[in-house]
């Protein structure tokens, strides 16, 4: 199998080089050679190296920052999409990541794959418009949607948080968003399993939901960082018991949040024979990770 993977240097494309290389030649551009800021140069580029199957890990992931970059926004995660996707249609899979983002967050109960998306920011506009862009060109493709994404390297929250705490005796943190941390580890190697599987049997073009089980709030979420710091031995100035909860009200970001970023994850789960594990797991792992290397 010959997969291009774009972003390579993010934290869910660092996690794919390593998951994906069991399953052929994996080729991994630099964004000088694939700059999504130039979409007819990534074509040209695209159309020269022929992949069998295309990984775009790479986006405009800055929330706030998308509302002062609409435009850069709309090129990167959009008009570059929509290159990819004319490129591979007929010629090969498209593998895409998008986000919870494109809801409003206002569902009481998980959101499933067709619900109908209405983001609130540019940030998760120009991500919606990158999944309608691959549906129009009609090529195979799979569009992971995802949520909370950390990983032991970059920018998240769990290292954020870590950082605040060896800063700070207190912190606060909002408690009216609820959603499920998921590791730029789960996501790589459940790309890598669907793939396999792919290889063998195709599944149905579309977008599928992939996240941690479980759910949780920024708070608990904070918390239990802390506590596995703690039992993992780090001096930090802030216990997780001066984690304090706020409203989202008192914590203004300059792009909303969608307050509910729960993803159902059964169609996923059926489709490729999967189980996956509660957000705590790689939580734990992450933490313990980064304490271990400090």
């Amino acid at each position: 199998m010959n997969i291009v993977l774009l972003g390579g240097s993010g934290q869910v494309g660092w996690e794919l080089q390593r998951a994906l290389a069991p399953l052929g030649s994996v080729a991994v551009p630099t964004r000088r050679e694939a700059d999504l800021d130039n979409p007819e140069g990534l074509e040209t580029f695209l159309r020269k190296t022929t992949p069998d199957v295309l990984v775009n890990a790479a986006a405009h992931t800055d929330v706030d920052g998308a509302e002062t970059e609409a435009d850069l926004a709309q090129v990167i995660n959009a008009r570059a999409v929509n290159t990819m996707a004319r490129v591979m249609a007929g010629r090969g899979l498209l593998v895409h990541y998008s986000t919870d983002y494109v809801f409003d967050g206002k569902k009481t109960g998980a959101y499933v794959e067709d619900d109908p998306t209405a983001p609130l920011g540019v940030y998760g506009t120009s991500k919606r418009d990158g999944e309608r862009a691959i549906a129009q060109a009609g090529g195979q493709h799979i569009i992971l949607r995802t949520s909370w994404v950390y990983a032991a390297r970059g920018r998240n929250f769990i290292r954020t948080i870590l950082r605040l705490a060896s800063e700070r005796t207190e912190l606060s943190v909002v408690d009216d968003q609820f959603g499920a941390p998921t590791g730029a580890e789960l996501i790589a190697d459940i790309t890598a399993l669907i793939l396999y599987r792919w290889q063998n049997q195709p599944a149905e073009s579309g977008i599928y939901h992939l996240s941690a089980g479980g759910k949780t709030s920024w708070h608990e979420y904070a918390c239990f960082i802390l506590s596995e710091a703690h039992a993992a031995g780090a001096q930090l100035s802030c216990p997780s018991e001066q984690v304090h909860n706020v409203s989202s009200a008192e914590f203004p970001t300059k792009a909303p949040r969608p307050q509910n970023s729960l993803l159902d994850t059964g169609k996923i789960s059926r489709a490729f024979q999967l189980e996956l594990p509660d957000w705590h797991m790689h939580v734990r792992r992450t933490v313990h990770e980064l304490m271990e290397n400090r």
